[in-house]
Protein backbone atom coordinates (compact mmCIF):
# COMPACT_ATOMS: atom_id res chain seq x y z
CA UNK A 1 0.00 0.00 0.00
CA UNK A 2 1.09 3.61 -0.63
CA UNK A 3 3.11 5.40 2.05
CA UNK A 4 0.65 8.32 2.06
CA UNK A 5 -2.98 8.04 1.04
CA UNK A 6 -5.35 10.97 0.48
CA UNK A 7 -9.09 10.45 0.96
CA UNK A 8 -11.63 13.00 -0.29
CA UNK A 9 -15.22 12.72 0.93
CA UNK A 10 -17.81 14.86 -0.88
CA UNK A 11 -20.99 15.07 1.16
CA UNK A 12 -24.13 17.14 0.67
CA UNK A 13 -22.98 19.64 3.28
CA UNK A 14 -19.17 19.48 3.41
CA UNK A 15 -16.20 18.23 1.42
CA UNK A 16 -13.28 16.89 3.44
CA UNK A 17 -9.73 15.86 2.73
CA UNK A 18 -7.66 13.64 5.01
CA UNK A 19 -4.18 12.27 4.41
CA UNK A 20 -2.99 9.17 6.25
CA UNK A 21 0.62 8.09 6.52
CA UNK A 22 1.50 4.44 6.96
CA UNK A 23 4.28 3.84 9.52
CA UNK A 24 4.36 0.02 9.61
CA UNK A 25 2.27 -3.05 8.71
CA UNK A 26 -0.44 -2.06 11.20
CA UNK A 27 0.63 1.48 12.11
CA UNK A 28 -0.75 4.67 10.60
CA UNK A 29 -1.48 8.25 11.53
CA UNK A 30 -3.47 11.22 10.27
CA UNK A 31 -1.09 13.93 9.01
CA UNK A 32 -3.50 16.37 7.34
CA UNK A 33 -7.19 17.27 7.54
CA UNK A 34 -9.04 20.00 5.63
CA UNK A 35 -12.70 20.83 5.30
CA UNK A 36 -14.84 23.12 3.15
CA UNK A 37 -18.55 23.68 3.67
CA UNK A 38 -19.32 23.37 -0.04
CA UNK A 39 -23.06 22.66 0.42
CA UNK A 40 -23.05 21.02 -3.01
CA UNK A 41 -26.61 19.92 -2.41
CA UNK A 42 -27.87 23.44 -1.69
CA UNK A 43 -31.15 24.04 -3.46
CA UNK A 44 -31.17 20.57 -4.98
CA UNK A 45 -33.81 18.92 -2.79
CA UNK A 46 -36.46 21.47 -3.75
CA UNK A 47 -35.50 21.23 -7.45
CA UNK A 48 -35.83 17.53 -8.25
CA UNK A 49 -32.31 16.79 -6.99
CA UNK A 50 -30.47 18.79 -9.65
CA UNK A 51 -27.15 20.25 -8.46
CA UNK A 52 -27.30 24.05 -8.57
CA UNK A 53 -24.55 26.36 -9.93
CA UNK A 54 -23.73 27.87 -6.53
CA UNK A 55 -22.98 24.48 -4.98
CA UNK A 56 -21.08 23.24 -8.03
CA UNK A 57 -18.78 26.29 -8.00
CA UNK A 58 -17.98 25.93 -4.30
CA UNK A 59 -17.24 22.23 -4.76
CA UNK A 60 -14.94 22.89 -7.72
CA UNK A 61 -12.93 25.50 -5.83
CA UNK A 62 -12.66 23.26 -2.75
CA UNK A 63 -11.52 20.24 -4.75
CA UNK A 64 -9.00 22.39 -6.61
CA UNK A 65 -7.53 23.50 -3.26
CA UNK A 66 -7.45 19.88 -2.09
CA UNK A 67 -5.36 18.86 -5.10
CA UNK A 68 -2.75 21.46 -4.14
CA UNK A 69 -2.60 20.08 -0.60
CA UNK A 70 -2.26 16.52 -1.91
CA UNK A 71 0.69 17.59 -4.03
CA UNK A 72 2.27 19.44 -1.11
CA UNK A 73 2.14 16.33 1.06
CA UNK A 74 3.33 14.08 -1.78
CA UNK A 75 0.47 11.64 -1.31
CA UNK A 76 1.06 8.51 -3.37
CA UNK A 77 -2.60 7.61 -3.79
CA UNK A 78 -5.87 9.56 -3.87
CA UNK A 79 -9.36 8.13 -3.40
CA UNK A 80 -12.43 10.36 -3.80
CA UNK A 81 -15.92 9.26 -2.80
CA UNK A 82 -19.22 11.15 -3.03
CA UNK A 83 -22.43 10.42 -1.16
CA UNK A 84 -26.13 11.31 -1.30
CA UNK A 85 -26.05 14.71 -3.05
CA UNK A 86 -24.34 13.26 -6.11
CA UNK A 87 -26.12 9.92 -6.16
CA UNK A 88 -29.46 11.77 -6.06
CA UNK A 89 -28.55 14.33 -8.73
CA UNK A 90 -29.64 13.79 -12.38
CA UNK A 91 -26.75 16.05 -13.51
CA UNK A 92 -24.08 14.37 -11.36
CA UNK A 93 -22.34 12.78 -14.35
CA UNK A 94 -21.62 16.19 -15.88
CA UNK A 95 -20.07 17.42 -12.63
CA UNK A 96 -17.99 14.24 -12.24
CA UNK A 97 -16.74 14.55 -15.81
CA UNK A 98 -15.65 18.18 -15.32
CA UNK A 99 -13.77 17.36 -12.11
CA UNK A 100 -11.93 14.49 -13.77
CA UNK A 101 -11.07 16.56 -16.85
CA UNK A 102 -10.00 19.76 -15.07
CA UNK A 103 -8.56 18.47 -11.78
CA UNK A 104 -7.66 14.86 -12.51
CA UNK A 105 -9.80 13.59 -9.62
CA UNK A 106 -11.87 10.46 -10.22
CA UNK A 107 -15.02 10.62 -8.13
CA UNK A 108 -16.63 7.37 -7.08
CA UNK A 109 -20.29 7.78 -6.13
CA UNK A 110 -21.19 5.32 -3.39
CA UNK A 111 -24.66 4.24 -2.36
CA UNK A 112 -26.02 4.51 1.16
CA UNK A 113 -25.27 0.93 2.12
CA UNK A 114 -21.65 1.26 0.99
CA UNK A 115 -21.37 4.52 2.94
CA UNK A 116 -22.71 2.77 6.03
CA UNK A 117 -20.31 -0.12 5.46
CA UNK A 118 -17.29 2.21 5.38
CA UNK A 119 -18.46 3.79 8.63
CA UNK A 120 -18.93 0.33 10.13
CA UNK A 121 -15.40 -0.77 9.20
CA UNK A 122 -14.00 2.37 10.83
CA UNK A 123 -15.84 2.04 14.13
CA UNK A 124 -15.39 -1.74 14.34
CA UNK A 125 -11.62 -1.23 14.26
CA UNK A 126 -11.19 2.06 16.08
CA UNK A 127 -13.81 2.22 18.86
CA UNK A 128 -13.90 0.15 22.09
CA UNK A 129 -17.25 -1.64 21.81
CA UNK A 130 -18.77 -4.88 20.51
CA UNK A 131 -22.47 -4.19 19.99
CA UNK A 132 -24.28 -1.09 18.77
CA UNK A 133 -25.86 0.80 15.89
CA UNK A 134 -23.99 3.56 14.11
CA UNK A 135 -25.83 6.70 13.01
CA UNK A 136 -24.13 8.84 10.37
CA UNK A 137 -26.30 11.87 9.61
CA UNK A 138 -25.25 13.57 6.41
CA UNK A 139 -26.77 16.37 4.37
CA UNK A 140 -29.00 14.11 2.31
CA UNK A 141 -29.14 10.76 4.07
CA UNK A 142 -28.63 9.00 7.38
CA UNK A 143 -26.62 5.81 7.08
CA UNK A 144 -26.69 3.12 9.76
CA UNK A 145 -24.75 -0.02 10.59
CA UNK A 146 -25.79 -2.79 12.98
CA UNK A 147 -22.83 -4.25 14.91
CA UNK A 148 -22.79 -7.44 16.99
CA UNK A 149 -19.75 -9.02 18.61
CA UNK A 150 -17.58 -6.51 16.78
CA UNK A 151 -18.88 -7.59 13.37
CA UNK A 152 -21.02 -5.80 10.80
CA UNK A 153 -24.40 -7.56 10.64
CA UNK A 154 -26.44 -5.21 8.46
CA UNK A 155 -26.44 -1.72 6.93
CA UNK A 156 -29.22 0.64 5.91
CA UNK A 157 -29.59 4.12 4.41
CA UNK A 158 -32.49 6.48 5.11
CA UNK A 159 -33.38 9.46 2.91
CA UNK A 160 -33.26 11.92 5.80
CA UNK A 161 -30.39 14.39 6.08
CA UNK A 162 -29.76 17.83 7.54
CA UNK A 163 -29.81 19.79 4.28
CA UNK A 164 -32.83 17.85 3.00
CA UNK A 165 -34.83 18.54 6.18
CA UNK A 166 -33.65 22.15 6.28
CA UNK A 167 -34.80 22.95 2.76
CA UNK A 168 -38.05 20.98 2.91
CA UNK A 169 -39.19 22.15 6.36
CA UNK A 170 -37.09 24.64 8.36
CA UNK A 171 -36.42 27.10 5.50
CA UNK A 172 -40.14 27.08 4.67
CA UNK A 173 -41.13 27.68 8.31
CA UNK A 174 -43.24 24.55 8.29
CA UNK A 175 -44.23 23.15 11.73
CA UNK A 176 -41.54 21.02 13.36
CA UNK A 177 -44.09 18.23 13.76
CA UNK A 178 -44.29 17.99 9.95
CA UNK A 179 -40.53 17.33 9.88
CA UNK A 180 -40.92 14.73 12.65
CA UNK A 181 -43.67 12.93 10.72
CA UNK A 182 -41.50 12.91 7.60
CA UNK A 183 -38.60 11.41 9.54
CA UNK A 184 -40.80 8.80 11.21
CA UNK A 185 -42.18 7.71 7.84
CA UNK A 186 -38.62 7.03 6.71
CA UNK A 187 -37.79 5.19 9.94
CA UNK A 188 -40.59 2.71 9.29
CA UNK A 189 -38.39 1.34 6.49
CA UNK A 190 -35.62 0.42 8.96
CA UNK A 191 -35.38 -3.37 9.50
CA UNK A 192 -36.78 -4.65 12.82
CA UNK A 193 -33.38 -5.94 13.99
CA UNK A 194 -32.03 -2.37 14.26
CA UNK A 195 -32.59 -2.24 18.02
CA UNK A 196 -29.75 -1.71 20.53
CA UNK A 197 -28.91 0.05 23.79
CA UNK A 198 -25.88 1.76 22.25
CA UNK A 199 -25.93 4.35 19.46
CA UNK A 200 -22.61 5.21 17.81
CA UNK A 201 -22.65 8.80 16.60
CA UNK A 202 -20.69 9.31 13.36
CA UNK A 203 -20.34 12.50 11.34
CA UNK A 204 -20.58 16.24 11.91
CA UNK A 205 -23.92 16.37 13.72
CA UNK A 206 -23.00 13.66 16.24
CA UNK A 207 -19.58 15.21 16.87
CA UNK A 208 -21.06 18.69 17.32
CA UNK A 209 -23.59 17.38 19.86
CA UNK A 210 -20.97 15.31 21.69
CA UNK A 211 -18.62 18.28 21.88
CA UNK A 212 -21.37 20.55 23.23
CA UNK A 213 -22.44 18.01 25.86
CA UNK A 214 -18.81 17.59 26.96
CA UNK A 215 -18.58 21.34 27.54
CA UNK A 216 -22.02 21.54 29.14
CA UNK A 217 -21.17 18.77 31.62
CA UNK A 218 -17.60 20.03 32.32
CA UNK A 219 -16.14 16.72 31.17
CA UNK A 220 -12.49 16.46 32.32
CA UNK A 221 -10.93 14.98 29.17
CA UNK A 222 -10.65 17.03 25.99
CA UNK A 223 -11.09 14.09 23.62
CA UNK A 224 -14.25 13.64 21.57
CA UNK A 225 -13.58 10.20 20.06
CA UNK A 226 -14.94 7.63 22.50
CA UNK A 227 -16.93 10.13 24.61
CA UNK A 228 -20.03 8.45 26.05
CA UNK A 229 -23.19 9.98 27.46
CA UNK A 230 -26.61 8.91 28.67
CA UNK A 231 -29.55 9.82 26.43
CA UNK A 232 -32.05 10.42 29.24
CA UNK A 233 -29.71 12.77 31.09
CA UNK A 234 -29.25 15.02 28.07
CA UNK A 235 -32.56 14.55 26.22
CA UNK A 236 -34.05 17.88 27.34
CA UNK A 237 -30.88 19.70 26.30
CA UNK A 238 -31.04 18.11 22.84
CA UNK A 239 -34.76 18.81 22.45
CA UNK A 240 -34.15 22.45 23.33
CA UNK A 241 -31.68 22.69 20.44
CA UNK A 242 -34.27 21.49 17.93
CA UNK A 243 -36.82 24.00 19.27
CA UNK A 244 -34.38 26.91 19.43
CA UNK A 245 -34.34 29.90 17.14
CA UNK A 246 -31.25 30.38 14.97
CA UNK A 247 -30.13 33.22 17.24
CA UNK A 248 -30.73 31.17 20.38
CA UNK A 249 -28.20 28.49 19.36
CA UNK A 250 -25.39 30.56 20.90
CA UNK A 251 -26.60 29.48 24.35
CA UNK A 252 -25.89 25.77 23.75
CA UNK A 253 -22.04 25.76 23.59
CA UNK A 254 -22.23 24.69 19.95
CA UNK A 255 -19.59 25.60 17.40
CA UNK A 256 -20.74 28.41 15.12
CA UNK A 257 -19.97 26.52 11.93
CA UNK A 258 -22.71 24.02 12.86
CA UNK A 259 -25.49 26.58 13.39
CA UNK A 260 -26.91 26.29 9.87
CA UNK A 261 -27.98 22.62 10.14
CA UNK A 262 -27.63 21.59 13.80
CA UNK A 263 -31.34 21.92 14.64
CA UNK A 264 -32.27 19.66 11.76
CA UNK A 265 -29.46 17.23 12.60
CA UNK A 266 -30.44 17.07 16.27
CA UNK A 267 -34.07 16.41 15.35
CA UNK A 268 -33.05 13.51 13.08
CA UNK A 269 -30.66 12.18 15.73
CA UNK A 270 -33.31 12.19 18.49
CA UNK A 271 -35.88 10.46 16.29
CA UNK A 272 -33.46 7.73 15.23
CA UNK A 273 -32.17 7.16 18.76
CA UNK A 274 -35.73 6.82 20.05
CA UNK A 275 -36.66 4.43 17.23
CA UNK A 276 -33.72 2.07 17.87
CA UNK A 277 -34.35 2.29 21.66
CA UNK A 278 -30.80 3.40 22.46
CA UNK A 279 -29.95 4.39 26.03
CA UNK A 280 -26.32 5.44 25.58
CA UNK A 281 -24.37 7.25 22.87
CA UNK A 282 -20.67 6.87 22.10
CA UNK A 283 -19.27 9.61 19.88
CA UNK A 284 -17.00 8.57 17.05
CA UNK A 285 -14.23 10.75 15.66
CA UNK A 286 -13.92 8.36 12.72
CA UNK A 287 -16.26 7.49 9.90
CA UNK A 288 -16.46 7.11 6.13
CA UNK A 289 -12.99 8.51 5.39
CA UNK A 290 -11.27 6.20 7.85
CA UNK A 291 -13.37 3.33 6.54
CA UNK A 292 -12.24 3.99 2.96
CA UNK A 293 -8.62 4.08 4.12
CA UNK A 294 -8.87 0.93 6.25
CA UNK A 295 -10.52 -0.96 3.39
CA UNK A 296 -7.22 -0.60 1.54
CA UNK A 297 -4.95 -0.72 4.59
CA UNK A 298 -6.43 -3.97 5.94
CA UNK A 299 -7.52 -5.64 2.70
CA UNK A 300 -5.12 -8.55 3.26
CA UNK A 301 -6.29 -9.01 6.85
CA UNK A 302 -10.06 -9.36 6.37
CA UNK A 303 -10.56 -5.62 7.05
CA UNK A 304 -9.67 -5.92 10.70
CA UNK A 305 -6.63 -5.49 12.94
CA UNK A 306 -5.22 -8.63 14.57
CA UNK A 307 -6.47 -9.10 18.13
CA UNK A 308 -3.02 -8.46 19.59
CA UNK A 309 -2.59 -5.17 17.70
CA UNK A 310 -3.92 -1.82 18.86
CA UNK A 311 -3.41 0.72 16.03
CA UNK A 312 -2.78 3.64 18.41
CA UNK A 313 -0.10 1.77 20.35
CA UNK A 314 1.47 0.59 17.10
CA UNK A 315 1.58 4.14 15.72
CA UNK A 316 3.06 5.53 18.95
CA UNK A 317 5.78 2.88 19.02
CA UNK A 318 6.58 3.48 15.34
CA UNK A 319 7.23 7.16 16.04
CA UNK A 320 8.42 7.39 19.64
CA UNK A 321 10.16 4.12 20.53
CA UNK A 322 13.12 3.59 18.22
CA UNK A 323 14.89 1.10 20.51
CA UNK A 324 12.30 -1.64 20.90
CA UNK A 325 13.42 -4.99 22.22
CA UNK A 326 11.03 -7.92 22.15
CA UNK A 327 12.94 -9.67 24.94
CA UNK A 328 12.88 -6.62 27.22
CA UNK A 329 9.16 -6.13 26.62
CA UNK A 330 8.39 -9.75 27.41
CA UNK A 331 10.44 -9.46 30.62
CA UNK A 332 8.44 -6.40 31.73
CA UNK A 333 5.14 -8.11 31.04
CA UNK A 334 6.12 -11.38 32.70
CA UNK A 335 7.31 -9.61 35.86
CA UNK A 336 4.11 -7.55 36.03
CA UNK A 337 1.90 -10.63 35.64
CA UNK A 338 3.73 -12.49 38.40
CA UNK A 339 3.54 -9.50 40.75
CA UNK A 340 -0.19 -9.08 40.08
CA UNK A 341 -0.73 -12.75 40.81
CA UNK A 342 1.26 -12.70 44.06
CA UNK A 343 -0.23 -9.51 45.50
CA UNK A 344 -3.80 -10.42 44.54
CA UNK A 345 -3.49 -13.49 46.76
CA UNK A 346 -2.58 -11.43 49.82
CA UNK A 347 -4.22 -8.02 49.36
CA UNK A 348 -7.62 -6.69 48.39
CA UNK A 349 -7.56 -4.42 45.35
CA UNK A 350 -9.64 -4.19 42.19
CA UNK A 351 -8.80 -6.69 39.50
CA UNK A 352 -9.45 -6.31 35.79
CA UNK A 353 -6.84 -3.68 34.92
CA UNK A 354 -4.09 -6.01 33.73
CA UNK A 355 -4.51 -5.09 30.04
CA UNK A 356 -4.10 -1.39 30.86
CA UNK A 357 -1.04 -2.21 32.98
CA UNK A 358 0.55 -4.19 30.14
CA UNK A 359 -0.26 -1.43 27.65
CA UNK A 360 1.51 1.08 29.88
CA UNK A 361 4.55 -1.19 30.08
CA UNK A 362 4.63 -1.47 26.28
CA UNK A 363 4.66 2.35 26.06
CA UNK A 364 6.95 2.97 29.02
CA UNK A 365 9.94 4.18 26.97
CA UNK A 366 8.21 6.51 24.50
CA UNK A 367 9.09 9.68 26.42
CA UNK A 368 12.80 8.88 26.32
CA UNK A 369 12.82 9.43 22.57
CA UNK A 370 12.35 13.14 23.27
CA UNK A 371 14.76 13.33 26.21
CA UNK A 372 15.58 11.07 29.13
CA UNK A 373 15.01 13.92 31.55
CA UNK A 374 11.44 13.88 32.88
CA UNK A 375 10.68 11.20 30.30
CA UNK A 376 7.66 10.05 32.29
CA UNK A 377 6.03 13.43 31.77
CA UNK A 378 6.63 13.26 28.03
CA UNK A 379 5.18 9.73 27.98
CA UNK A 380 2.08 10.96 29.77
CA UNK A 381 1.39 13.74 27.28
CA UNK A 382 2.13 11.56 24.24
CA UNK A 383 -0.28 8.90 25.51
CA UNK A 384 -2.94 11.46 26.37
CA UNK A 385 -2.88 12.87 22.84
CA UNK A 386 -2.16 9.77 20.78
CA UNK A 387 -4.05 6.92 22.50
CA UNK A 388 -7.11 7.48 20.33
CA UNK A 389 -8.23 4.12 19.02
CA UNK A 390 -9.59 1.04 20.72
CA UNK A 391 -9.59 2.36 24.30
CA UNK A 392 -12.31 3.87 26.48
CA UNK A 393 -11.55 7.24 28.03
CA UNK A 394 -11.16 5.54 31.38
CA UNK A 395 -8.56 3.18 29.93
CA UNK A 396 -6.69 6.04 28.23
CA UNK A 397 -6.40 8.02 31.46
CA UNK A 398 -5.45 4.91 33.45
CA UNK A 399 -2.58 4.11 31.05
CA UNK A 400 -1.39 7.72 30.82
CA UNK A 401 -1.47 8.08 34.62
CA UNK A 402 0.72 5.00 35.06
CA UNK A 403 3.20 6.43 32.57
CA UNK A 404 3.31 9.67 34.58
CA UNK A 405 4.01 7.98 37.92
CA UNK A 406 7.82 8.05 37.81
CA UNK A 407 10.33 6.26 40.03
CA UNK A 408 8.36 6.85 43.24
CA UNK A 409 5.14 5.35 41.80
CA UNK A 410 3.14 8.21 43.30
CA UNK A 411 0.04 9.48 41.52
CA UNK A 412 0.07 13.26 41.30
CA UNK A 413 -2.73 14.96 43.23
CA UNK A 414 -3.32 17.31 40.30
CA UNK A 415 -4.06 14.34 38.03
CA UNK A 416 -6.51 12.81 40.46
CA UNK A 417 -8.20 16.17 40.96
CA UNK A 418 -8.60 16.73 37.22
CA UNK A 419 -9.37 13.18 36.04
CA UNK A 420 -10.73 11.62 39.22
CA UNK A 421 -14.14 10.89 37.69
CA UNK A 422 -12.46 8.71 35.04
CA UNK A 423 -9.96 6.95 37.32
CA UNK A 424 -10.57 3.98 39.64
CA UNK A 425 -10.31 4.36 43.41
CA UNK A 426 -7.09 5.74 44.88
CA UNK A 427 -6.19 2.39 46.44
CA UNK A 428 -6.48 0.61 43.09
CA UNK A 429 -4.34 3.21 41.33
CA UNK A 430 -1.66 2.94 44.03
CA UNK A 431 -1.40 -0.82 43.57
CA UNK A 432 -1.13 -0.74 39.79
CA UNK A 433 1.27 2.19 39.87
CA UNK A 434 3.47 0.29 42.33
CA UNK A 435 3.45 -2.89 40.21
CA UNK A 436 4.14 -0.86 37.05
CA UNK A 437 7.11 0.97 38.59
CA UNK A 438 8.60 -2.13 40.22
CA UNK A 439 8.26 -4.08 36.96
CA UNK A 440 10.10 -1.36 35.04
CA UNK A 441 12.83 -1.15 37.66
CA UNK A 442 13.47 -4.88 37.68
CA UNK A 443 13.48 -5.23 33.90
CA UNK A 444 15.85 -2.29 33.49
CA UNK A 445 18.42 -3.46 36.04
CA UNK A 446 18.25 -7.22 35.57
CA UNK A 447 19.51 -7.93 32.08
CA UNK A 448 19.26 -11.70 31.41
CA UNK A 449 18.76 -12.37 35.12
CA UNK A 450 16.42 -15.12 36.30
CA UNK A 451 14.08 -13.50 38.80
CA UNK A 452 11.62 -15.21 41.13
CA UNK A 453 9.14 -13.89 43.69
CA UNK A 454 7.82 -15.26 46.95
CA UNK A 455 5.59 -13.66 49.58
CA UNK A 456 5.58 -14.81 53.20
CA UNK A 457 5.20 -13.12 56.55
CA UNK A 458 4.36 -9.73 55.02
CA UNK A 459 7.58 -9.81 53.01
CA UNK A 460 8.10 -9.85 49.26
CA UNK A 461 11.34 -11.64 48.46
CA UNK A 462 12.92 -11.01 45.07
CA UNK A 463 15.50 -13.66 44.15
CA UNK A 464 17.96 -13.24 41.29
CA UNK A 465 20.88 -15.22 39.89
CA UNK A 466 22.60 -11.93 39.05
CA UNK A 467 23.40 -8.78 41.07
CA UNK A 468 20.58 -6.30 41.62
CA UNK A 469 22.66 -3.74 43.48
CA UNK A 470 21.13 -0.59 41.98
CA UNK A 471 17.60 -1.82 42.59
CA UNK A 472 18.22 -2.12 46.32
CA UNK A 473 18.66 1.62 46.51
CA UNK A 474 15.91 2.52 44.06
CA UNK A 475 13.28 0.38 45.78
CA UNK A 476 13.46 2.55 48.89
CA UNK A 477 11.87 5.43 46.95
CA UNK A 478 8.81 3.47 45.76
CA UNK A 479 5.51 4.35 47.39
CA UNK A 480 4.15 1.02 48.63
CA UNK A 481 0.34 0.69 48.65
CA UNK A 482 0.33 -1.45 51.83
CA UNK A 483 2.55 -2.35 54.78
CA UNK A 484 5.02 -5.05 53.77
CA UNK A 485 8.77 -5.42 53.40
CA UNK A 486 10.81 -6.03 50.26
CA UNK A 487 13.97 -8.14 50.43
CA UNK A 488 16.31 -8.79 47.53
CA UNK A 489 18.38 -11.97 47.45
CA UNK A 490 20.91 -11.82 44.65
CA UNK A 491 24.32 -13.15 43.76
CA UNK A 492 27.04 -10.60 44.37
CA UNK A 493 30.39 -11.11 42.70
CA UNK A 494 33.35 -9.17 44.12
CA UNK A 495 36.75 -9.66 42.41
CA UNK A 496 39.52 -10.74 44.76
CA UNK A 497 41.56 -7.72 43.67
CA UNK A 498 38.87 -5.45 45.13
CA UNK A 499 39.00 -7.34 48.42
CA UNK A 500 42.77 -6.97 48.56
CA UNK A 501 42.74 -3.19 48.31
Amino acid sequence: MAKRTAIIDIGSNSARLVIFERSSRFGFRLICEQKSKVRIGEGAYSKAGFLQPIGIKRAFFALSAFTQTIQKYSANSTICVATSALRDAPNAKEFISIIKDKLGIKIKVIDGKQEALYGGIAIANLLPFKDGISIDIGGGSSDMTLMRNGKIIDTFSLNIGTVRIKELFFDCNRPINDAKDYIKQELIKLPDNFINDLAIGIGGTARALGDAIMKESLYPLDKLHGFMYDITTHKEYLENITNSSAIGLKHFKLKKDRYDTIREGTLIFLEIVAHIQAKMVITSGVGVREGVFLTKFLKNNNYTFPKEINPSIQSILDRFDSDRSYKTLQTKKQIAKELCNIFSQHFEFAKGYENELLSALILSDIGKNLTIYKANRHSFYIALQELNYGFTHEQMIFIATLLRAGKSAKIKKTLRKKYGSLLPRKKTMRWYSFIYTLSLMLSEHSHNAKIAFTYNNQTLTISSDQPLYLIKEAIKAIDKPASFAIIIKDTLYIPSQIMDI
